[in-house]
């Protein structure tokens, strides 16, 4: 089946301006072909209900990494989310099944530092005590560097340096929430060289692992929902291995057609892929599929990170998925890729903040 049809063309990447806000402070919104030079986030106007000079108070930064090795998958995160900041690390072993992970509170929220953008080598890295994050951003190059450190007393020690080249194309859209209300996210596909380390047991890059990169910038309504699932790996194409990935997430896009960064990363190319509807069957098995047979996946988990931040102004219920995936995907031509046995990561998170 063509589904070209389903897909608008307000989601074909354009040439990226130079600033996300321009200088009336209204944003950009649609896909784009390369970083933004500047995320001057903090000089939207109004893009939530209170006045402009709230803005850092409803602000959330983050970068956040996936890795993806034979036996073990790392997802690594900081966090800045204004009130507060959080470094986060956790380690998913394949072979039992079960999360490890570590977390820590950053208070004030400077203690979570996030890169001006992912150029030149700016980094974005955690002031922490236990859980050390670091990622060196020179995307101009298709270059990252992420390393860090996380031990504790229950869980034990996880160290780690990976050295990352991008094999695909990026995927940088900016989605409206609102009228002014920014969702920047740009995610890319890395190959990747270096180790883990957990508990005295190292664990190699092979030519199959792979990672991504998770740039994630904006304004989040007061009571926030998504839904987001992925994979990073090699899949036999054509009768030869090669890197693929995909992302999926549903959100609160005023319009999931026109603004959403569903994709498939192949070696060398990405293609677009159309808005999709997460079903959660139970605790362990989600249902992700859109209206056309584009994407048909059952993602079955293995096991999760869960947080909990119950309060009288905020409540955060948020889950961070490791499994299985069967099932398939389509590029627009029709073409099916069968994604059987290959790792899944997820989000369910819910706000109110």
């Amino acid at each position: 089946m063509d589904f070209k049809q389903f897909l608008s063309d307000t989601r074909i990447a354009v040439p990226t301006p130079e600033n996300v806000v321009n200088g009336a402070g209204k944003c950009y919104f649609g896909t784009f072909e390369s970083e933004f030079e500047k995320m001057d986030f903090l000089k939207a106007d109004h893009p939530s209900s209170l006045p402009s000079c709230f803005n850092k108070a409803k602000l959330t930064l983050w970068e956040a990494c996936e890795i993806n090795f034979d036996k073990v998958v790392v997802l690594t995160a900081v966090c800045d989310m204004a009130l507060f900041g959080t470094a986060l690390t956790v380690l998913y072993d394949k072979r039992t099944k079960k999360c490890t992970s570590w977390q820590e509170m950053l208070i004030p929220s400077s203690k979570a530092v996030i890169a001006k953008n992912l150029l030149n080598g700016n980094e974005s890295f955690s002031k922490a005590k236990n859980v050390k994050v670091r990622f060196v951003n020179n995307f101009e190059k298709g270059k990252a560097v992420v390393s860090g450190t996380a031990n504790g007393k229950n869980q034990g020690l996880l160290s780690y340096r990976v050295d990352l080249t991008r094999v695909s194309k990026p995927s940088i859209v900016s989605i409206p929430f609102g009228e002014n209300r920014p969702l920047y996210s740009q995610k890319d596909l890395f190959s990747v060289e270096g180790y883990i380390d957990y508990n005295g047991e190292r664990f190699h890059a092979t030519e199959a692992s792979a990672a991504i990169i998770d740039d994630h910038r904006g304004y989040y309504p007061r009571r926030a929902h998504y839904d987001w699932v992925t994979t990073m790996g090699k899949l036999n194409i054509g009768g030869t291995d090669k890197y693929f990935g995909f992302n999926l997430t549903r959100n609160q896009s005023i319009d999931q057609d026109q603004y959403n960064e569903n994709l498939i990363w192949f070696e060398g190319d990405s293609t677009l892929l159309t808005p999709v509807v997460f079903r959660h069957e139970n605790d362990k098995l989600w249902h992700i599929q859109d209206e056309y047979g584009m994407v048909d996946l059952t993602f079955d988990i293995g096991d999760e990170f869960w947080m909990r931040v119950p309060a009288k102004i905020i409540d955060i219920d948020y889950h961070i998925t490791f499994g299985v995936l069967a099932g398939y995907v389509c590029d627009p031509d029709g073409n099916k890729y069968v994604l059987d046995g290959m790792t899944g990561i997820g989000e369910d998170k819910s706000l109110i903040f």
